[in-house]
């Protein structure tokens, strides 16, 4: 069992669940190491159903069982939650922080005490134990602290340590990531039907390409451009279609939505910060 640490949930949305989902389903730790919060009591319910965690609507009880505090709250809803906790927090916690665009500065200046803390970008398919997920450390953690944050956010998907300037680089990229794709299975399988297919069909069709064109990037380790090539003959349907997907712009229109929610990344952090009177 790799924590016997106690671990609690400030907030039980999918992010949230995905994680502790994770840790129980890796057998990194038992439920009754761990703690999870909400605001709906429904959701709460549906935790403690399905994992058989303990569970509360009391953020100061789950801070005082922990050891380790996830911070798993929409960016809107820090500050109070911070306000709530603060003085019950201990300096030996460390805080790991799963908020898009809040550094872990803000974190810091907020509670008033020098924790350990780790920010961290998991996307959505941490869902399926598929994420993509960014790490860097605050102030006052050290490479031990990382090493806890990266196997928790291991236990759901391949984790990438980076240093913090670039934490909003990772935001819009596989953060926001998702949707992009999403998009394009759309596209995909509205082409589908457009000339002729079930939608069903093209859906899956769609999806299961998508799917499998990652993991031969992911296990061959070959670049994108070469694989590309192994699929375009001269000539041939692939080569013309490639023409008008340039013709069209997806690479720059990609390259400019990650270059766009990056920027809206960094907007939140100050705003926040602003907003918060942390400076």
């Amino acid at each position: 069992m790799l924590f016997s640490r106690k671990i609690a949930f400030i907030g039980s949305g999918n992010m949230g669940e995905a994680l502790l989902g994770g840790l129980l389903k890796a057998e990194l730790t038992n439920p009754e190491n761990i703690i999870a919060t909400d605001i709906r009591q429904y959701r709460l319910d549906e935790i403690s159903a399905k994992w058989k965690v303990t569970t509360t609507m009391d953020n100061h009880q789950a801070v005082q069982f922990a050891d380790i505090i996830v911070l798993c709250v929409k960016p809107q809803a820090l500050s109070s939650v911070l306000e709530e906790i603060k003085a019950d927090i201990r300096e030996d916690q460390l805080i790991i922080s799963i908020i898009a665009g809040i550094t872990t500065r803000t974190i810091s200046r907020f509670i008033g005490v020098n924790n350990p803390v780790v920010r961290v970008m998991p996307n959505i398919p941490a869902v399926v134990d598929e994420a993509a997920t960014g790490v860097c450390l605050g102030e006052f953690a050290q490479d031990v602290h990382k090493e806890i944050a990266m196997k928790i956010l291991g236990a759901v998907g391949e984790v990438e340590a980076v240093p913090e300037e670039l934490m909003d680089v990772v935001t819009g990229l596989s953060g926001s990531g998702p949707a992009y794709i999403y998009m394009i299975i759309e596209a995909l399988t509205d082409g589908g039907v457009m000339m002729g297919l079930p939608r069903n069909i093209a859906t899956r069709l769609a999806t299961q390409t998508v799917l499998g064109s990652a993991k031969l990037v992911r296990e061959t380790n070959v670049h994108p451009a070469v694989l590309k090539d192994q699929v375009t003959t001269p000539g041939g349907t692939t080569i013309q279609a490639i023409k008008e997907l340039e013709e069209s712009g997806l690479r720059p229109m990609l390259i400019r939505a990650v270059e766009t929610a990056t920027i809206r990344s960094r907007e939140l952090s100050h705003f926040l910060e602003k907003t918060d009177n942390v400076d």
